[in-house]
């Protein structure tokens, strides 16, 4: 099967999820943290991994990374 993403990056999320996370004073494990009060489990490794392209992000990944950033999905995809 094909990728979608080309290259090394896995996902075109990861440079603004950080940004919105240090904007609101998170840290990875934070983050984690309140991931998993909306049952969506990531752990802070995989925070890492997300932040420097490394990793996939699911879709409801993507929801809860919204809902805790208290950004619309869209958001997430701007420079």
């Amino acid at each position: 099967m094909a990728r979608i993403i080309d290259g090394t990056e896995m996902n075109m999320i990861g440079d603004r999820v950080r940004e919105l996370r240090l904007k609101k004073g998170l840290s990875q494990q934070a983050l984690s943290d309140k991931l998993e009060t909306l049952a969506v489990y990531i752990c802070r490794g995989s925070v890492s991994r997300i932040e420097d392209k490394r990793r996939t992000v699911t879709d409801i990944e993507l929801y809860g990374l919204a809902k805790i950033l208290e950004v619309p999905i869209e958001s997430l995809f701007q420079q």
